[in-house]
């Protein structure tokens, strides 16, 4: 949902309301003089509030790999040269933070999934409740569109993907839906395969739309989201400074399970067996969970309900670990 704020920036557009705001900013933000990557720039709900927390001394990387978040990006860049923007993926942070010519980073925010932006026009296609190009790239300049892999994939690939990213039951028959649909005529729009995927379902859901799953597992498999989080999570952890943190919201279970168990294994450390003679220091992990998952509170809720299925997870970098090499000079 967005807000009806126009901050500076945003081209006189609302601006789109950033989930766990305050909460995410409060765990992230630890060194006011640091350096930080919002992963997820999207219109810069994040990064505003980053900006105010942090000193003159203290820097700002984002990156998108949305053309017209990078456009709002750009924007903020002319206002305040503490920030600066790249058109990249997540899953590229490390040679994105070696352009800066940075070693490491005081922490990291991805808040994963669509935007409202993306969500609310229908010219980007993501959306069944907005009759638009069936598109779903959040890079429209990267290939396939949504359409050109429906209208050309095997039917066994379609119900894999809609089975596994959508965990839609009735998987199979949407995909043969699909085939059949495109024999006579070419998918092109969000309402044609919304169309199509409500008649393939049998049995329907009072409170869900019964198209839901199948374009969540389509938008998934377009931009490759969940191999990028595994790219981007083992990235951004292996450039922690100490006492950095990464911050990760996510709004379905198959990204919170992976950050889950990608932070909830690290926490963890080395799992050797009983009678391994080795101390228990040496094998403390140099991560630690910050605090339980976290979610949005019932007034949040209120305001913007895509906030209902937000988890906020937090991952530190110990300082001073055993493990761990001391930073020489200033803290980045």
């Amino acid at each position: 949902m967005n807000s009806q704020r126009t901050p500076p920036g945003t081209g006189g557009q609302p601006m789109h309301q950033s989930v766990l705001l305050d909460s995410a900013v409060d765990y992230l933000v630890g060194d006011p003089g640091g350096r930080y990557v919002d992963g997820t720039f999207g219109r810069g709900g994040h990064s505003r509030l980053i900006l105010e927390r942090l000193s003159a001394a203290g820097q700002l990387l984002g990156i998108d790999k949305d053309p017209e978040a990078v456009g709002f990006g750009e924007a903020l860049a002319q206002q305040d040269d503490r920030f600066s923007i790249s058109h990249a993926s997540f899953a590229d942070i490390a040679s994105v933070i070696d352009q800066q010519g940075w070693s490491e980073v005081n922490g990291v925010l991805l808040d994963l999934g669509v935007s409202s932006p993306q969500l609310d026009d229908a010219n980007r296609g993501f959306s069944f409740m907005r009759d638009g190009p069936l598109d779903m790239r959040m890079n429209p300049l990267q290939a396939p569109s949504a359409a050109e892999w429906l209208n050309s994939a095997g039917e066994k690939e379609i119900a894999d993907v809609i089975w596994r990213y959508g965990e839609e039951k009735f998987s199979r028959r949407i995909a043969r839906s699909v085939v059949a649909q495109r024999q006579d005529e070419p998918l092109a729009t969000t309402r044609q395969l919304a169309e199509l995927v409500s008649a393939a379902v049998p049995k329907k859901d009072k409170h869900k739309h019964p198209a839901t799953r199948t374009f969540q597992a389509v938008r998934i498999f377009i931009n490759r989201e969940l191999e990028d989080l595994e790219l981007g999570l083992r990235a951004a952890v292996d450039r922690l400074a100490p006492g950095g943190r990464l911050v990760v919201i996510s709004f379905h279970s198959l990204e919170d399970r992976i950050v889950k168990r990608y932070m909830r294994d690290l926490a963890r450390g080395p799992q050797l067996p009983r009678g391994v003679p080795v101390k228990a220091v040496d094998t403390e992990s140099p991560y630690q969970l910050i605090g339980k998952a976290m979610k949005a509170e019932f007034n949040e809720i209120s305001d913007n309900v895509r906030a209902r299925s937000a988890v906020m997870r937090v991952l530190e970098r110990r300082l001073g670990h055993a493990g761990e090499s001391q930073p020489e000079g200033e803290t980045v």
